[in-house]
Parts: C-alpha cells; structure tokens; sequence
C-alpha cells in the first residue's frame, strides 16, 4: 500500500523508535509500522491521531469478490437499483422506438411533413443515447446490463378529428411524462437504499432534462391544437423544419 505523507509525518515502529522517511514510503508486510504525527521539540506528539490503514480496509477487503464473474467494482449497489436500471433502459429504447415509427410515418412519400420527420428522428436517437449512457452507468457500478423486449408501435398516427400532427405530438408528450415518471421512480429507489451516487447521477443527467422536454412538447400541443389540421399544419412542420436542436 503507497501511503502519501505531509512533511510533518513520520513513522514509528513496534519499539517506539522514530524513524525519519520521505514523503512517499511503501508498507510491507511484517514491517509493522504505523503512520504517526510527528513529535515536536517537546518529544509530544503533535495530534496523537494513529491511522491504521490495512485495519481501516480489512473488513472491505474480505468483501472483493475472487470469483472471475463477479465485478470488482461494485460497491454498495443494491440489487433493485440494478433491476431498476435495466427497467428503465428498457423504457429509453420502447419510447425510442416508438419515435423512429413516427419519423417514418412523417417521412412517407404520401404524408411528407419534414419537418416533424426532423423532430421525431432527433427525438428517437436522443432516447437510445440515454439508454445507452444508463448501460454505461450500469457497467460502472458493476451491475449487469439486461436487455428485455421491445414492444412493436403504431405504423399509423392519421386521426380523424385531431390530425396526425397534432395526435403525434400528444403521443410523444405522454412518451415523455411516463419516462420522467420512470425517472422519478428510480430516483426513489436510489434514495430508499441510500445510494447518493445514483441519485445524484439520476439528477444531473435526466431530471432537469426532462422537464425541458415536457414544456417544450406541451407548447407544440397548444400550438397544434389552435391550428388543427390543414394549412396551419404545413407552417409549424415548417417551423420544425428549419429549427435548430428541436428535438427534447
């Protein structure tokens, strides 16, 4: 073990004898030495604080794993986080998949809206980049990434009162709300088993973006709703269209 010490520290053996060493020293075993502040003109301690190392991480020790399967990695990373996790992967690529099926509807040679093809394309690959940063985070805390079954989606969005603009975008709001509801959930689980890391990266990562997202597809239903179908559809397409970053 490389122990890094101040120029104030130095070390005493099991005789009580005061041994003078740099800054970095390295321990072996049967040494016996024990890092100790060091004593000032007095022959007195100057905190009387010992730090043990090897005691400090004997109990830690014994839980890394020998066996070849199992993450060395992991820490204080509880089973239903991990089931959560992969849960929730699960959800980023169904809503993922559920966007692509609307990129190709407004893509079709007979509906041609682009820009909405725009939107629900950039929409699809910003849900699969979020289940893959999860299946990074899952590697990272020594979970083991499951993939489940994804579920086939609507091929067709046209609506005979609402348009297919307008029932598109509703869609993808309550897409939205239930992946944040996820979110939320697996927050919950991370705080229920204290685990501040996963919380944390739950927060930082996917919250704050969600919340965009939700008030920004809101507004594109309120807009829709006012224009109905017909000409008004073509302008917001248009809009799409030549917006940058429109995706949530």
């Amino acid at each position: 073990m490389l122990l890094r010490t101040a120029s104030s520290f130095s070390l005493f053996n099991a005789n009580g004898d005061h041994i003078l060493l740099p800054s970095s020293v390295r321990y072996s075993q049967g040494k016996h030495l024990v890092p100790c502040a060091t004593k000032n003109s007095n022959n007195r301690p100057l905190t009387g604080v010992v730090f043990e190392p090897f005691e400090e991480v004997k109990k830690e020790l014994d839980l890394v794993p020998t066996v070849p399967q199992a993450s060395l990695a992991r820490q204080k990373y509880t089973d239903e986080s991990e089931a959560t996790i992969n849960e929730q992967i699960n959800v980023e690529y169904n809503v993922s998949y559920v966007y692509h099926a609307m990129f190709a509807y407004f893509d079709s040679d007979n509906v041609a809206l682009k820009g909405l093809a725009k939107f629900f394309k950039e929409s699809s690959e910003e849900e699969r980049e979020h289940a893959e940063k999860l299946m990074e985070y899952q590697n990272k805390r020594g979970g083991k990434v499951k993939l489940q079954s994804i579920v086939m989606p609507l091929t067709e969005f046209d609506h005979e009162e609402k348009g297919d603009a307008l029932y598109a975008m509703e869609l993808a709001l309550s897409l939205e709300q239930l992946t944040n509801e996820k979110l939320l959930n697996l927050h919950s689980v991370a705080s229920k088993n204290n685990d501040v890391q996963l919380a944390d990266f739950i927060e930082s990562e996917f919250l704050g973006e969600q919340v965009e997202a939700i008030k920004k597809i809101s507004e594109y239903v309120a807009q829709l709703r006012r224009v109905r179908k017909g000409h008004g559809v073509w302008h917001f397409d248009q809009m799409l269209l030549h917006e940058e970053g429109v995706a949530p």
